[in-house]
């Protein structure tokens, strides 16, 4: 089996974040990828992850009553059927966009021994951001997979973009410094081989774009 940075192969939980019926065409409906696809990709990382011995959480996110979105008893705030009837070894509830924030996330990752922690659900660009950037803080390598995730348009005072842009870009910049990206089926054959999946640096990230620029 490959080997980490640390010399060991490295210890998994795969994280499934805000996977609520409100981004299923709902308040929130996610555009891009579209949701049915990447809902199926969820499914089967967890299916993946259960078959190989990975450990499962399953976050929630939760607002008030009176929230447009994800309000407490709410048909959108549960969780969609693909990941309430499937198996988890943990579960959180949450108010903020990180997973690990006023939550017991970071205590439960450390009590199994946890070194990588695997990030699918929702949105690319906000509880995922957040969630990938929170822990490499605290020291976790992350990986990020790409199609089992999606992101919506947004259009206010600094400007417009749209779900593909804004999925595209978040996922390059992830790249670059903060996750190993990869697809579903990568990841899973990355499970069965024990092959680690590439990772990037800002400055190589960098050099390839000024050399494509220069072609």
């Amino acid at each position: 089996m490959s080997e980490s940075a640390n010399g060991k192969a490295p210890r998994r939980a795969l994280i499934v974040v805000d996977v609520q019926n409100d981004y299923d065409g709902g308040n929130l409906a996610i555009k891009h990828p579209p949701f049915r696809d990447s809902v199926a990709n969820v499914a089967r990382a967890m299916d993946a992850a259960a078959e190989a011995g990975v450990k499962v959480v399953v976050i929630k996110q939760l607002a008030p009553e009176t929230s447009p979105v994800f309000a407490k008893g709410s048909h959108g705030a549960e969780l969609h059927p693909e990941i309430s009837r499937r198996s988890r070894d943990h579960y959180i509830e949450k108010t903020l966009p990180s997973a690990f924030t006023g939550t017991d996330l970071e205590e439960w990752l450390r009590a199994n021994a946890i070194d990588t922690i695997t990030v699918i659900g929702y949105m690319t660009h906000n509880c995922d951001l957040s969630t990938v950037i929170h822990a490499v803080h605290m020291g976790f390598a992350v990986e990020f997979l790409s199609d089992a995730t999606g992101s919506l348009p947004y259009a206010n005072s600094a400007g417009y973009a749209s779900a593909e842009d804004i999925h595209r870009v978040v996922t390059v910049v992830l790249q670059s410094r903060f996750a190993a990206v990869l697809k579903t089926a990568e990841w899973i054959d990355c499970l069965k081989t024990g092959t680690l999946p590439e990772r990037d640096t800002i400055f190589a990230s960098n050099q390839r774009a000024l050399a494509r620029s220069a072609a």
